[in-house]
């Protein structure tokens, strides 16, 4: 088992505790999806009470694997996380081949379009500026992605890069200084959404009987009913990601074995109950087809509750959602930059990752060369303007990692019977089956669904293949990694 990263050798500093790390699972899952989720999901579904039933499925489901990562989490409490949990599940190829799809994709993808999201806001207010038409309109060609535009909406993405290189520098310059920043955005966050409801609930003019008149127009049935909602359930778990990440910084949480496994259970209950009560506030609001028409539900939600205040206030509450949605994602952004380098300064300090990334700043004690080159590396992504195209490519990809996490309990069970586990999965071994059984049949799902989109020709290519081809391109990497390894030689950067 890995050796706990807050060994002098390794100097990372335990400062982390239970508010924080609280805070991160939170600020790490809500986004921007609680604002925008819920209109394609009405659309699908037609019916309030199925989608109010969608977000607490997929809450539950969410939470039964959050639970099962916290066994885990709390026998294995070393900085990098799932990383360190593959490793000891099924070997190193498969925790080297975790990581670079984080590395490389995932994880700076995620951050690559958290802040653009903050970027398009703050356009909202500012209007960034703009290049010269004939730059904004140059193309480059990308084998099989097509042509990227690097130069649109150029003020959008140089706002994107400058927030992912403060946020960067302010992890740099300490551990505790990011979660001071996390924790005061997370209850600016939850402070946001809460307003909302309070207002949507004493103020709003809204209707109960919203809850339970279904649409008119949108009546799915049969398989066009378990179409609806696998899809809805898409909708949602994007909502819900994103609330592992806690585990790759154990080696600077205080007490990891306990604080973990708490951090993951409190987060996850704080956030499906925001979810769902956030939701039966649109709901009191709009009816169902007026969820399913509006092109931002929020905004319309917050509008129709500050007109029937005073009409003259409707833009004021556009405003206020825009500025929720640059908080929310501000936050999700740092937590994110914090929680995702140490799973590469872990890789490193396993001499299987690039060297420089596994070095400590020697004032600050953060794997601050890690932290540089996410960022770097994200900014890469934030001008091709890929991000979102490479990350819809390893939805079912990281679907795959959740199920092999999960099953890893078993594994671990019987290979290392012997030791302490601080907490143990309640329902086992049903809450880990179930979990595993959902994620696998998710990712057959999503692998059939790539495929009829293609054969429909909704995509030009199968995200799911190119998005193993994306993970395969990992496999030299290993290899030049593990001979330099068994070489005992250096690596190079």
């Amino acid at each position: 088992m890995s050796k706990n990263d807050t060994s002098p050798k390794h100097g990372l500093l335990p400062t982390l505790g239970l508010i924080t790390t609280i805070s991160i699972v939170v600020g790490a899952v809500i986004g921007s999806g609680v604002f925008k989720k819920s209109a394609p999901m009405a659309q699908q579904l037609g019916s309030p009470e199925l989608l109010i039933g969608v977000w607490i499925l997929a809450g539950i489901l969410t939470l039964f694997g959050a639970l099962t990562n916290a066994e885990v989490a709390g026998m294995i409490s070393a900085t990098g996380g799932q990383y360190i949990f593959f490793k000891e599940m099924y070997g190193k190829f498969t925790a080297f081949i975790y990581g670079w799809a984080m590395f490389s994709v995932v994880q700076a993808g995620s951050i690559a379009s958290i802040t653009y999201v903050f970027s398009l806001s703050a356009d909202t207010f500012f209007h960034l500026p703009h290049l010269a038409p004939a730059w904004e309109s140059m193309a480059i060609y990308l084998p099989f992605i097509g042509n990227i535009f690097p130069f649109a909406d150029f003020g959008v993405k140089l706002l994107t890069v400058a927030i992912i290189l403060l946020l960067s520098l302010i992890n740099y310059r300490g551990v505790a200084l990011g979660g001071i920043v996390q924790v005061v955005f997370t209850v600016l966050k939850i402070l946001a959404l809460a307003i909302i409801v309070f207002l949507a609930f004493t103020m709003g003019g809204g209707n109960a009987s919203n809850f339970v008149q279904d649409s008119t127009v949108i009546l799915p049935s049969g398989l066009g009913m378990v179409s609806a909602i696998v899809a809805a359930l898409t909708g949602a778990f994007w909502a819900y990601d994103g609330w592992n990440s806690i585990t790759y910084i154990a080696g600077e949480v205080k007490d990891p074995q306990r604080t973990i496994p708490r951090s993951l259970f409190i987060g996850m209950m704080v956030i499906i109950t925001t979810y769902i009560i956030v939701n039966l506030a649109y709901l009191y609001i709009m009816p169902i087809d007026a969820m399913a028409a509006s092109g931002f539900l929020a905004i319309d939600v917050s509008k129709l509750i500050f007109m029937h205040i005073n009409p003259s206030l409707a833009a004021i509450g556009a405003g206020f959602i825009v500025a929720s949605i640059m908080i929310s994602t501000f936050g999700t952004s740092n937590s994110t930059i914090l929680a995702s380098a140490r799973l590469y300064f872990a890789m490193s300090r396993e001499r299987m990752f690039f060297q420089s990334l596994g070095k400590i700043h020697p004032k600050y004690r953060t794997p601050g060369s890690s932290l540089l080159i996410q960022a770097i590396w994200s900014s890469v992504l934030v001008f091709s303007g890929t991000f979102d195209t490479l990350t819809d490519m390893l939805i079912f990809v990281s679907w795959a990692f959740y199920a092999m996490g999960a099953y890893g309990v078993f594994i671990l069970r019987k290979k290392m019977p012997d030791v302490p586990r601080p907490y143990k999965v309640w329902g086992y071994p049903y809450i880990p089956a179930i979990f595993v059984a959902f994620a696998t049949v998710f990712v057959v799902i999503s692998v059939i669904t790539d495929i009829q989109n293609y054969n429909n020709g909704t995509t030009p290519i199968i995200n799911s293949a190119f998005g193993t081809l994306l993970v395969a391109i990992g496999i030299p990497f290993y290899i030049y990694f593990e001979k330099k390894k068994s070489g005992n030689t250096e690596l190079s950067d």
